[in-house]
């Protein structure tokens, strides 16, 4: 459990140390061409989400049939190198190369679940998965400032820290990890399972479960629309460095831990998860749509409130969709939603740089700029009239 949590931490904290500054490094390498940074972020982005779409089954599979331990050692090995790579990477292809094996290793994330799930008693699970994700959330906290802050002296400066963080999370699981799957448990190698297309399946069952994996897509890609730009944008449009852009990152991030585990289910428990459902996407819709028309930083900042706030769909929603299937069709419907999400950082940062690529080409107004962003209040919107249309009272059992 230990070095489960240290794993995660470690993850996150890397992860969150390289937010901030990866698409200044893209528009280093660019020479400063903000259209070009911008299409190369898309690119950079979804190749990363396909190889994580592709690999997170493949990795799974292959850990049931050898053991999580060494599948979680190569994985955590393997993002250390891509981090070395990636600090010392001279030119974009270089940067795309070492971004493609971070989407691979990032894919065991899975595996650190089943993971702790082995050596995890049934009735302490729920526990035991909620101080992960806590843990995770913490980290995703800090990196981003640190980050930030060490983008500041150089730019290439948090990925050499991210990467001796994750070297030392490497040192710790071969010393002291052992393996979680004696080879008794282990199984044979299914590789029609490991097809990541067929967990679709289940959703087509059910025409509100449907409905309602329509709205997570929605809310997904129109997520991206800030998660892929909000470097270059803040940048561009408002003279933000690292720094600052780390300490709004980390803000947000506590915001959102703070939004998830104490105000959704408060608000969840006296107004329902379909109240809380639609008004969640109006406030992100009134949000986005801040982000995109904010004239200053400050009205920028003003503008990830409601933003922020609008998060408290996330939860009604999920358990609106694990509703609608019984209990041995969870582990599917899971699969089949972290599917839908894996698409969506593959299609939405490709489409939204090129988008934000085209609005800040020549002669293009400042304010253009923040087109993208009012495209991802549209989306927020379209979710907000979809779930009112499906989203209704659970079935009974």
């Amino acid at each position: 459990m230990g070095f489960i949590l240290a794993s995660v931490a470690l993850d996150a904290v890397s992860s969150g140390l390289v937010f901030p500054v990866l698409p200044r490094l893209v528009l280093q390498l660019s020479s400063a061409d903000n259209a070009l940074a911008a299409r190369t972020v898309g690119l950079i982005a979804g190749a990363w989400a396909l190889m994580n779409f592709l690999g997170a089954p493949v990795l799974g599979a292959i850990s049931d049939r050898f053991g999580r331990r060494p599948v979680l050692l190569i994985s955590t090995f393997g993002l250390s190198l891509d981090l070395v790579i990636t600090a010392l990477a001279p030119n974009l292809a270089w940067l795309f190369v070492a971004r493609l094996l971070s989407g691979l290793t990032a894919a065991s994330s899975a595996t650190a679940a089943a993971y702790l799930a082995d050596i995890t008693p049934p009735d302490q699970r729920a526990r035991r998965f909620g101080l992960f994700s806590a843990v995770y959330g913490a980290g995703m906290i800090l990196g981003p400032a640190i980050g930030g802050l060490l983008g500041e002296v150089s730019l290439r400066a948090p990925f050499w820290a991210a990467a001796l963080l994750t070297g030392l999370g490497w040192l710790y699981g071969l010393l002291v990890l052992p393996e979680s799957l004696p080879p008794e448990r282990r199984a044979r190698i299914s590789w029609r399972a490991a097809n990541p297309v067929k967990s679709f399946g289940v959703l087509a069952a059910d025409k509100v479960l449907l409905g309602l994996a329509g709205v997570t897509g929605l809310m997904m890609v129109g997520f991206q629309a800030a998660n892929s730009l909000f470097v270059l944008y803040a940048g561009r449009r408002y003279g933000w460095g690292s720094a600052e852009i780390g300490l709004l990152l980390m803000a947000f991030s506590a915001g959102n831990i703070l939004v998830m585990a104490v105000v959704a289910p408060r608000l969840i428990a006296r107004l329902g998860e379909r109240a809380i459902l639609l008004t969640g996407f109006a406030l992100s819709t009134l949000g986005f749509a801040g982000l995109g028309l904010a004239r200053t930083g400050v009205e920028f900042c003003i503008a990830c409130i409601p933003t922020c706030l609008g998060n408290m769909s996330g939860p009604p929603l999920q358990s609106l969709e694990t509703r609608r299937v019984d209990g041995t069709m969870q582990g599917r419907l899971q699969g089949a939603l972290s599917g839908i999400v894996a698409l969506s950082t593959l299609v939405g940062p490709i489409v939204f740089t090129q988008i934000y690529a085209l609005s800040v080409g020549p002669g293009a107004a400042p304010a253009a700029s923040g087109l993208a962003l009012l495209i991802g209040a549209g989306l927020m919107l379209a979710a907000f009239a979809l779930s009112f249309v499906v989203a209704r009272t659970p079935r009974p059992g």
